[in-house]
């Protein structure tokens, strides 16, 4: 079973190039640049104070030597003061990093969405839904969480461990000298350690997880289990699993207690080492116990920050990986489409002429799809293209949306080349109904008015009426508002159908293409959307692209497509008119089922 998390993310290497490209993504700030640098400010301060706290903790506890209790009392509200300022700086700090994360990658998210629903067709054909929507969610919520706190806090401990070391190098060289040949060593090791025993214990969650995928498998397919009589196979494959689950586990266990062992005794021992050595030099002279303190403290910042900053490292690593990933999306030339609102669409009249199309997937480009199709649909005309499958049907309505650019030959629309239209003003002026219906998880009402966002209610009611919809709809407890789900998934296949009829109705296109609209239909719900149908094509040119014959019975003209070529063509009389015709043995074979 496989689990796709941001910890899996891939990372990309430090460099000047990866870099630049990272930096890119601060153009998208706009005016909230100034909180980012501000927020660095807040972060600096929040640095200092906390490099003056062990410093005056060291002074507090040589108060007691000089037993000077009045400087004591000073020093103790000192640190209060510190500690107050310190949590006023990282408030702020915190609070100025978000406002100018959330407002950037607001910013971002959208200009990446708007690119990416304006990409043509070939690009969506070679990408999955689920790679790019982990673009817009995964990559981007890493470059979230970096810029909002990584950043900061990589940039803390940088402060704190540069600063710590200048600190400890003014209290005692000696002992900074020692302390810095044996904590690094002994910090990046437990770095290490721990890296392993992570890495270890997603294996065991990975082992765990497929053990899981047993269960689910084996209880969604049950019947086919006890059919089998199989209870014994699961059971023992279920068992195998387990078994190795306990022995990655146990293993796993005494990693964790070396690193235990590994902790208590190298890292304590280390601390113990450094105290010792402070103490003797505190013992000749050389230094005060309060000196002692404030060396141990800003140490132990050394050891925490060392510790963490390489987490963090790779952290950012994963982010800049990200943000390459994401500005690849950003790169990719877009189609030319108009996302306002208020456009208007030029009416075309309808006449249709492809003349010699050839035409190959970019995918599949040695695959020639159409080979030098001609055909002409006039005005008003329901011209239907039949064929066996991978014939190349649907394929001429993508063509006709402009979804493909065509390999050779022309296609005309009203006498004038596809290409020469403004490609919005084109699919403006076209509507498609299709086999299998995608619904937005809406209402009825948002998704008949998704062919014309701003129509009016009593337009809606005129559409859903000739699709044959408006009864059913009527029907509903909440009517025009009911919510059709993911999909339309609430809705049965010919009420789907007919709300997209109705959402082409409203569009009132001059060229309308049914891609098999009526193929997967039972027989009442047929004649309800057949009728819509009819209600929809008058007056417009149709291109029908039928499985079905008997649904293009009165077509003006039937093409039938085989190998990418047009072998037939006429009307229903007259291909059933030509002996041993593809036509005639398909229309023979599928009324001969009934």
């Amino acid at each position: 079973m496989s689990r796709f998390k941001e910890n899996d993310l891939p990372k990309a290497k430090l460099n000047a190039s990866s870099l630049n490209k990272a930096l890119l993504i601060f153009k998208y700030a706009d005016n909230h640049k100034w909180k980012f640098y501000l927020g660095l400010g807040f972060l600096l301060l929040t640095g200092g104070t906390a490099l003056a706290f062990p410093k005056l903790m060291g002074i507090l506890i040589d108060c007691v030597k000089n037993n000077d209790l009045s400087k004591a009392n000073s020093i103790a509200l000192g640190l209060v003061g510190i500690l107050f300022l310190q949590s006023f700086f990282s408030f702020f700090r915190i609070s100025l990093f978000v406002n100018y994360t959330e407002n950037t990658l607001a910013n971002l998210r959208l200009a990446l969405y708007s690119n990416l629903i304006k990409l043509p067709m070939p690009f969506f054909t070679q990408k999955s839904a689920g790679e790019l929507n982990s673009r817009i969610s995964t990559d981007i919520n890493q470059i979230s969480d970096t810029l909002a706190t990584t950043i900061a806090e990589f940039l803390r401990q940088f402060i704190l461990i540069i600063g710590s070391f200048i600190l400890l190098a003014s209290i005692n060289l000696k002992l900074t000298l020692m302390m810095i040949s044996i904590v690094p060593l002994v910090a990046v090791a437990a770095v290490i350690f721990g890296r392993f025993i992570r890495k270890y214990s997603k294996n065991l969650q990975d082992q765990v997880a497929d053990s899981q995928s047993i269960v689910v498998e084996s209880l969604q397919a049950i019947t086919v289990v006890k059919a089998f009589a199989n209870e014994w196979y699961e059971i023992a494959r279920y068992k195998n699993k387990i078994s190795e689950v306990v022995k990655v586990a146990i293993k796993g266990g005494n990693y964790r207690g070396y690193f235990a062992s590994f902790i208590i005794f190298c890292l304590f021992g280390t601390i113990v080492a450094v105290v010792w050595y402070g103490v003797t030099l505190s013992i000749k002279g050389e230094m005060t116990v309060g000196d002692l303190i404030s060396f141990v403290l800003y140490s132990t910042y050394v050891g925490a920050s060392s510790g963490g900053i390489a987490e963090l490292y790779t952290q950012i690593q994963k982010a800049v990986g990200a943000t390459e990933r994401v500005f690849e999306l950003l790169d990719e030339t877009p189609e030319k489409i108009n996302t306002s609102q208020n456009q208007s669409t030029e009416k075309i009249k309808g006449n249709v002429s492809f003349q010699n199309v050839s035409f190959s997937y970019p995918s599949r480009p040695e695959i020639q799809v159409l080979k030098d199709v001609n055909f002409t649909a006039n005005f008003g005309q329901k011209i239907a293209i039949v064929g066996p499958s991978g014939a190349g049907k649907s394929t001429i309505s993508s063509l006709l949306l402009r979804f493909y650019d065509i390999d050779g030959g022309l296609i005309l629309i009203d006498d004038k080349n596809i290409y020469e239209y403004d490609l919005e003003n084109l699919r403006g002026n076209m509507s498609i109904v299709p086999q299998d219906v995608i619904l937005f998880g809406g209402s009825i009402r948002e998704n008949i008015a998704y062919g014309k966002p701003n129509a009016t209610e009593e337009e809606i009611m005129i559409a859903a009426k000739q699709a044959n919809a408006f009864d059913f709809v009527n029907g509903f407890p909440e009517k025009f508002d009911t919510l059709v789900g993911e999909r339309g998934i609430k809705l049965s296949g010919g009420q789907r159908q007919r709300i997209a009829i109705a959402r082409a109705l409203l569009k009132n296109p001059s060229i309308l293409i049914l891609d098999e609209a009526t193929s997967s239909l039972d027989s009442e719900s047929e004649k309800l959307v057949q009728q819509a149908l009819e209600n929809l094509m008058e007056g417009r040119t149709s291109i029908i692209i039928a499985h079905r014959l008997s649904t293009i019975r009165n077509a003006d003209a039937i093409l039938v497509l085989n190998d990418g070529k047009i072998a037939e063509k006429g009307t229903h009389k007259e291909l059933l008119e030509i002996e041993n015709g593809i036509y005639k043995n398909l229309s023979n074979l599928q009324f001969s089922e009934y």
